[in-house]
């Protein structure tokens, strides 16, 4: 049966201006990150990417290395493209991502120009792609010349590989100098990519989220429910969730006493607003000006229905605000980028 895309599609969904620019991107998007892996067969796949697109997900984030395998959530969401989505290509935006470590040798992971560009090629040819809307570089790379870095997203943008540009999990300092660069370029830094949420609060601190604002440029948090601490299911335990897991990339720190007892608070706050502990995560994230989009992970549809939830109340009040600050005071997680 193929695939038709609900005609309702853009009716509950809410968009916002990536910066200054002419894109607009969903309140929610959605990663596919560690859950469209080679574990992920098509049927289910297919289940939570269309309820996204039919409920007005028109984004789908990914990167070179994503899977389990590397590579295979890509390779996924290319079949997901050639069987079903193929006619509403240019109601998408798909973005990809190069930084980290993605082959074996010195061509394969990092920020030079040599590893960017056969990487954007390779992302192509798994999603089967002419172009990706966004291209980032996934991470700053001190090792190179942050001008070689830009420039090869400069290269992409003017190939039309890539319609936008960005940077992921950049500090302050290097967010203004990838803007500057790219300026002089003639090429416009759109969105910028850092981890934030209630608990992780590293980019105010740092007051690159500050900089974004004073230049314009977009930012899509990722790991808005850290990892899915904020949906409050580690509170019963670990059995049947991602910290369970075999080489699971959630820390001890994150899960450790004052971090859940944190999130029992935060539990309170959500009740007394009528939404999920994810909800008024994302919620929270959203209230931000700067901020245009929060990116996702879900691995069931009900996950994604959740999230989508969040949409019926973006608003706070000062007393809800202090709520939340106090709730998590002592608990924080300092996740900014490292090398």
């Amino acid at each position: 049966m193929t695939y038709r895309a609900s005609d309702t599609r853009y009716d509950s969904m809410q968009y916002r201006r990536t910066g200054r620019s002419g894109l607009m991107l969903p309140a929610i998007s959605l990663g596919l990150w560690q859950n469209f892996g080679g574990t992920r067969d098509y049927p289910s796949a297919f289940e939570i990417l269309s309820y996204a697109f039919d409920h007005g997900v028109t984004h789908f984030d990914l990167a070179n290395n994503y899977g389990p395998p590397p590579g295979a959530a890509e390779e996924l969401f290319g079949d997901v493209m050639a069987r079903d989505f193929r006619p509403y290509r240019d109601e998408l935006i798909i973005s990809s991502k190069a930084g980290w470590e993605m082959w074996p040798g010195p061509y394969g992971d990092r920020g030079s120009r040599k590893y960017l560009i056969a990487s954007c090629e390779q992302s192509l040819k798994r999603m089967g792609l002419d172009y990706v809307d966004i291209f980032y570089s996934h991470r700053f790379d001190p090792s190179t010349p942050l001008e070689e870095t830009m420039g090869a997203l400069a290269q992409l943008h003017r190939q039309g590989k890539a319609l936008y540009v960005g940077i992921s999990s950049y500090p302050e300092a290097q967010t203004r100098e990838a803007y500057r660069i790219l300026g002089e370029m003639g090429v416009p830094l759109l969105i910028h990519q850092p981890s934030y949420s209630i608990i992780n609060r590293w980019i105010e601190d740092d007051h690159t989220i500050d900089a974004c604002g004073d230049l314009g440029v977009g930012v899509i948090p990722f790991s808005p429910l850290a990892q899915g601490i904020l949906s409050g299911k580690y509170s019963k335990g670990k059995a049947g969730t991602r910290a369970g897991e075999k080489n699971s990339s959630i820390s001890a720190r994150a899960l450790a006493p004052k971090v859940l007892a944190a999130v029992d608070a935060l539990g309170k706050v959500a009740r007394a607003r009528r939404q999920t502990m994810s909800q008024l995560a994302l919620a929270w994230v959203l209230r931000r000006p700067e901020v245009t989009s929060a990116l996702i992970g879900v691995r069931t549809l009900d996950q994604l229905k959740d999230c989508l939830g969040a949409l019926d109340n973006l608003s706070f009040t000062p007393k809800e605000l202090t709520a939340i600050d106090a709730a998590v005071k002592g608990a924080m997680l300092d996740n900014r980028p490292g090398d």
